[in-house]
C-alpha cells in the first residue's frame, strides 16, 4: 500500500507518499481500507519530530479515518467485511489501509458521507470527552472555547449548544468570529484585538465562564483562571502557547476551581472505546437530527498532504481539512 512517511522531520515538504508494507489486523482490531483521512494539530507536531506515535502505533501521521472494512481480525465482533464505519486511530490515517482496534470504529453518522465522515471521530471524542465526561458542562452554563474556527472549537460549540449551554469563543478576525456565530456561538471575541478575560466577564456579568476549552496551554494559563467563574473547570488539551508557565495558586484556590489536562492518543484502548462509546451514544443522535454538523474547509488528495499541512500552519481554515485516498 502507499502511506504519507516521514523520512526526516521537517516542513511540510517532509511528509513522502511512498509504498509501504500493508498492516494486517491483530486480534480484536479490523482493517479499514481508508477513503479519507484528516488533518490535527498532532499530525503537524509528528511531521516536525515532537509528538512520536505511541509503542505499537503505526509510524505514520493520521489520527483518524474513514473507510471501508477489509478484513476482521479474531475476536472481532459486531463488524463484517464491507461496512462502512470511521475510526479514532492512535496514527496510521493518512494511508490506503489502517489496522484499528475494533472498539474505536464506529458507523458513519445518519447522513454523512464517507470522505465528511473522516473529519468526525478525533474531534468529536475530544470534545465530548474534555466538555462533558469531566467537565461536566451543564444546561444553562457558559464555556469559552479557544479556537473557535478550529475543527475542535466547531464541534464544541455546536455540542453545547445542543446541550443548553451559553459559547462564547476566541478566534481571528471577524470573519471566523461571524462563521461561529453562525453555528451558534454567543460571545464572539477577537483574540488579536480584545482582552478575552474582560469580555468574558462582561458578557456574563462578572460571573466568568463556568468551563473552559483551551488549545493554547502556558501562555493562556494565567488569564483563563481569572476567566474562571467560582467551581470553573479549566480543560487543557493544546500546548501551542508552550508548556510551562507560573499560576497563583490562590487564584486558583479562592474559586475551587479545577484544571484537567488531557490527551487522547495515548490512552488505552479500553479508554479510547469507552469515549468512542460515548460519542456513538451521545453525538451520532444529533448529527443524525441535524443539531450538529460536520464542518470540513476543503478536502485535497492525500498525496497533496504537504499542501494540507500549509493549510493548518497558516490557519487559514475554518473547521477541519480532509484528505482523500
Amino acid at each position: 500500500m502507499r502511506a504519507i512517511t516521514i523520512p526526516e522531520p521537517g516542513g511540510p515538504e517532509a511528509l513522502v507518499w511512498a509504498e509501504v508494507p500493508d498492516p494486517q489486523p491483530a486480534e480484536g482490531e479490523v482493517l479499514i481500507e481508508v477513503a479519507a483521512s484528516a488533518v490535527n494539530r498532532a499530525d503537524l507536531l509528528q511531521r516536525q519530530g515532537f509528538y512520536d506515535p505511541p509503542p505499537g502505533a503505526s509510524p505514520y501521521p493520521g489520527l483518524e479515518c474513514a473507510g471501508r472494512i477489509a478484513a476482521v481480525g479474531p475476536g472481532v465482533h459486531g463488524w463484517a467485511v464491507g461496512d462502512e464505519v470511521c475510526a479514532l486511530l492512535s496514527g496510521g490515517g493518512y494511508a490506503e489501509k489502517v489496522a484499528v482496534p475494533a472498539g474505536q470504529v464506529l458507523p458513519l453518522p445518519p447522513g454523512v458521507d464517507l470522505v465528511t465522515a473522516a473529519s468526525l471521530p478525533e474531534v468529536a471524542c475530544t470534545v465530548w470527552s474534555n466538555v462533558f465526561m469531566i467537565a461536566h458542562l451543564r444546561p444553562g452554563e457558559t464555556l469559552l472555547v479557544h479556537g473557535g474556527a478550529s475543527g475542535i472549537g466547531t464541534m464544541a460549540i455546536q455540542l453545547a449548544k445542543a446541550v443548553g449551554a451559553r459559547v462564547a469563543v476566541t478566534a481571528g478576525g471577524p470573519e471566523k468570529l461571524a462563521r461561529c456565530a453562525e453555528l451558534g456561538a454567543d460571545i464572539l471575541i477577537d483574540y488579536r484585538e480584545q482582552d478575552f478575560v474582560q469580555e468574558i466577564r462582561k458578557a456574563t456579568d462578572g460571573k466568568g465562564a463556568d468551563v473552559i476549552l483551551d488549545i493554547i496551554g502556558a501562555k493562556y494559563l494565567q488569564r483563563n483562571v481569572k476567566a474562571l467563574a467560582v467551581a470553573g473547570r479549566l480543560a487543557i488539551i493544546g500546548l501551542q502557547g508552550g508548556v510551562k508557565a507560573e499560576l497563583n495558586l490562590a487564584a486558583l484556590i479562592s474559586k475551587r476551581a479545577a484544571i484537567t489536562g488531557t490527551g487522547l492518543r495515548a490512552r488505552p484502548v479500553s479508554e479510547k472505546s469507552a469515549i468512542v462509546a460515548a460519542v456513538r451514544e451521545h453525538v451520532w443522535p444529533l448529527i443524525g437530527n441535524g443539531q450538529v454538523r460536520p464542518i470540513v474547509d476543503r478536502t485535497l488528495p492525500m498525496a497533496e498532504a504537504a499542501e494540507a499541512h500549509r493549510v493548518l500552519d497558516a490557519s487559514s481554515h475554518f473547521g477541519k481539512v480532509v484528505l482523500t485516498v
